[in-house]
């Protein structure tokens, strides 16, 4: 069982607000755009799991009791056990005592299993990319095909991996897309903040912007707006009828140092604008 707490590095008794500072600190900590190391993606996908479930008051609750998201089955009536047998032993036990087969020795066939669902955190990248992803399911390891541009509440059918039955049951996960902290999605459409220096906002130039294949290099028009939208078309999410776009929002950015020479540049600037008005 993962100890959520410790992946996130909070106490067991952390309010909602310090789940999300330390989220959106190893977050940007160990984003595979930023950190190269090796561990770093897998690092990335288990604060992300963890988040999930600490951030979500519901799910919370039933980790903290029951060290997972999904509740145990209510005792069954009468009072009886059954939490010792195995899944094969317990069918096979109601088998013998209730189902008979006819006359000539044949056994009925068993009722279809019933499907299983769940829930499967992904985070943008994982959804964007699509590919096979493992998980543990009732003490088995199951294959998932995610398809590329998954969207949140779509729902990945596992057939056969579901309850015990002839045939079994399917698993249904239902995709849940994490928050990110660099993009929002909306529909096929991407949407991120990008800075830009005041003085290639007003004489124009080049600055890279992170998509989620890379680094791009964008364009910026000269005499660009704090809060103008740049749209780079087909670098959304992938999705039925082609691709998204991405739309980054201008954020203007001033240096933090500046040399001598350069503060008299900026002061004749603003003494000219002063004389101009």
């Amino acid at each position: 069982m993962k100890d959520y707490y410790a992946i996130l590095g909070i106490p067991r008794n952390a309010t909602q607000e310090e789940i999300k500072r330390a989220y959106k600190r190893l977050a940007r900590q160990y984003h595979p755009d930023v950190n190269k190391s090796p561990e770093a993606e897998e690092r990335f996908k288990e604060i992300n799991e963890a988040y999930a479930v600490l951030s979500d008051p519901e799910k919370r609750k039933l980790y903290d009791a029951y060290g997972t998201t999904t509740p145990p089955p209510p005792p069954p009536p009468g009072g009886y056990d059954f939490s010792g047998f195995d899944v094969g032993d317990f069918s096979d036990f109601f088998q013998e005592l209730f189902w008979f087969g006819s006359f000539s020795g044949a056994r009925r066939r068993s009722p279809r299993g019933r499907d299983v669902r769940a829930e499967l955190p992904l985070s943008l990248e994982e959804a964007f990319h699509g590919g096979e992803r493992v998980l543990e399911v009732g003490g088995k390891r199951v294959s998932v095909r995610i398809p590329p541009g998954a969207q949140d509440g779509a729902t990945l059918r596992v057939p056969g991996m579901g309850g015990a039955g002839e045939p079994p049951g399917d698993l249904l996960l239902t995709v849940r897309l994490l928050p990110h902290p660099q993009f929002r999605l909306e529909g096929k459409d991407l949407h991120a903040a990008l800075d830009v220096p005041a003085p290639i906002a007003v004489v124009g130039g080049k600055v890279r912007a992170a998509t989620l294949e890379g680094l791009v290099e964008v364009t910026i028009p000269p005499k660009t707006q704090a809060g103008r939208k740049l749209r780079l078309k087909g670098k959304g999410f992938p999705g039925p009828g082609g691709r998204g776009d991405l739309y980054l929002q201008v954020r203007l950015t001033i240096p933090e140092r500046l040399s001598p020479e350069e503060e008299a540049l900026w002061r004749r600037l603003a003494e000219a604008y002063y004389a101009r008005t």
